[in-house]
């Protein structure tokens, strides 16, 4: 038997910010481990968000669409053109996983004509426990 699955979680607003990490210049790991002394549950699966912004046109959008999902994101447009996209998808939060998933969504974003501005993580308001 393997593991449980993850919930299904949906970028649809009705979850908690817990985690917000739009500076490239911060290491995600340091961005994760100030979430957990806050108290974030990181046991518990989150829904993980990376925004991509500045994709030139539609082609560029429906490429990162494609792309991503064969990782299991989906992908909401924001707007455009340029375009501003979320891509997002439940995953457990770890500070490797997170820096692993930021670059990989930078050279997307690169190849596409585009960048990212950070990622955030959400998860219902009981993923914050609170002090002893």
């Amino acid at each position: 038997m393997g593991p449980a699955p993850l919930p299904a979680y949906a970028d649809d607003g009705s979850l908690t910010l817990l985690v917000c990490a739009p500076d490239p210049a911060r290491a995600d790991s340091a961005v994760v481990a100030e979430a957990a002394g806050r108290g974030v549950d990181l046991s518990a699966p989150v829904l993980v968000r990376h925004h991509l912004v500045g994709l030139p046109d539609r082609a560029a959008v429906d490429r990162a669409a494609e792309l991503l999902a064969q990782d299991g994101y989906a992908l909401t447009v924001l707007g455009g053109p340029p375009y501003a996209v979320r891509a997002w998808r439940t995953q457990l939060l770890t500070g490797l996983g997170a820096a692993q998933e930021r670059s990989r969504m930078a050279g997307l974003a690169q190849r596409l004509g585009g960048d990212v501005a950070g990622w955030d993580a959400l998860g219902p308001a009981a993923s914050v426990v609170s002090g002893p």
